[in-house]
C-alpha cells in the first residue's frame, strides 16, 4: 500500500504542480477569461488518463492467462522505462519547469482558446498517462485480492492535489530539490521490483526462459501471507521464491539506477523552496529554483 501511496503521491504532486502554475500565472497577468479553457483541458486530460486505466483493466480481463501475463509484463517494463526516465527527468530540468509552461502559454494566448485547451491536455495528459500506467503495473505486481493498492494510490493522489492547493493558497513551502530526490530514490526502488515481476510474468506467459530456475526460496522464513510477507511485497514487490533472472536484473536496473540518479546534479542547497501566489514576488510552486 505504501508504494502505492508513493506513487499517486508523486506523479499527482507534478501534475498538481504544472495545474498551480498555469492557473497563478494566468490569473497574475489579468487573464482569467483563460481560465475556463485551461480548467477544461484538464478536465480532459484526467478523462482521458482514466479511460486509458479503465481499458488497461477491462481489457486485460478479456484475454487468456498467457495473454494476461504477457500484456503485464510487457507494460510494466514500458511503465518502468518511463517512470525512470520520469524521475531523472524531473529531478534535471524541474528549475526550469516554470518558465516552459509560461511561455508556452503566452504562445497559447496569442492563438486563441483551441490553443489554450490543447496546451492544458499536454501539459497534465502526459502525467496522467504515466500515473496511469504505473499505477495499473504496480496495483498488478502488488495485488493481494484487497483493495488496498487503489487505496494507497488514491490517498496519494488526494494527498498531491491538497499540496497542490495549499502550495497556491501559499500556505505552504517546501524545498522541491530535496522532495523529489528523495521520493524519486524510493520510486527507483519500486520501479526495480515492478520489472522483476513483470520478467516474472513475461516467464509465465512463455516469452522469457528460465521460470523453475529459482535464485533461492524462503518462503517457510516469510511466508507471503504473514504480516511482515504482505508488508515487504506492498512496498517493495517483493517475492519469497524469485528467478535467478528476475533478482539478476533487479540487480542490474537498481544499483546503477540508484548511483546515477542519487550523485550530485549541481542544485543549489539553499535553493528549492515553493512559495504560494499569494506572496509578493513569489509565484506558485517555484519548481523554477528546485
Amino acid at each position: 500500500m505504501f508504494s502505492n501511496y508513493l506513487i499517486g503521491l508523486r506523479e499527482g504532486l507534478e501534475a498538481s504542480l504544472v495545474v498551480c502554475i498555469l492557473i497563478a500565472y494566468l490569473v497574475k497577468t489579468g487573464r482569467r477569461d483563460a481560465l475556463k479553457p485551461i480548467w477544461t483541458g484538464i478536465g480532459i486530460a484526467i478523462a482521458i488518463a482514466m479511460g486509458f486505466g479503465c481499458a488497461l483493466e477491462f481489457g486485460s480481463q478479456e484475454l487468456t492467462f498467457e495473454a494476461q501475463e504477457a500484456l503485464g509484463g510487457s507494460l510494466s517494463v514500458v511503465a518502468v522505462g518511463l517512470v525512470t526516465w520520469m524521475v531523472f527527468w524531473m529531478r534535471r530540468t524541474a528549475r526550469h519547469l516554470r518558465s516552459q509552461l509560461h511561455g508556452r502559454l503566452d504562445a497559447a494566448l496569442a492563438m486563441g482558446t483551441g490553443a489554450l485547451v490543447a496546451t492544458a491536455v499536454l501539459a497534465v495528459g502526459r502525467e496522467g498517462l504515466e500515473t496511469a500506467l504505473f499505477v495499473w503495473t504496480s496495483v498488478h505486481a502488488a495485488s493481494d485480492g484487497t483493495p488496498r493498492p487503489l487505496i494507497g494510490v488514491a490517498l496519494g493522489l488526494a494527498t498531491a492535489v491538497l499540496l497542490g492547493w495549499l502550495f497556491y493558497r501559499g500556505a505552504l513551502r517546501i524545498n522541491l530539490a530535496k522532495f523529489f530526490t528523495w521520493t524519486g530514490g524510493m520510486l527507483v526502488v519500486v520501479a526495480a521490483g515492478v520489472l522483476a515481476y513483470g520478467l516474472h510474468d513475461l516467464q509465465e506467459a512463455n516469452w522469457l526462459p528460465g521460470l523453475t530456475h529459482l535464485a533461492f526460496d524462503i518462503s517457510d522464513t516469510v511466508p507471503p501471507d504473514s504480516w511482515y510477507g504482505t508488508l515487504l511485497k506492498g512496498v517493495f514487490n517483493f517475492q519469497p521464491d524469485p528467478t535467478v533472472l528476475q533478482v539478476t536484473v533487479w540487480l542490474l536496473y537498481l544499483i546503477p539506477a540508484l548511483a546515477i540518479f542519487l550523485a550530485p546534479v549541481g542544485f543549489a542547497s539553499g535553493k528549492g523552496k515553493v512559495k504560494g501566489p499569494d506572496e509578493q514576488g513569489s509565484q506558485p510552486a517555484q519548481a523554477s529554483q528546485a
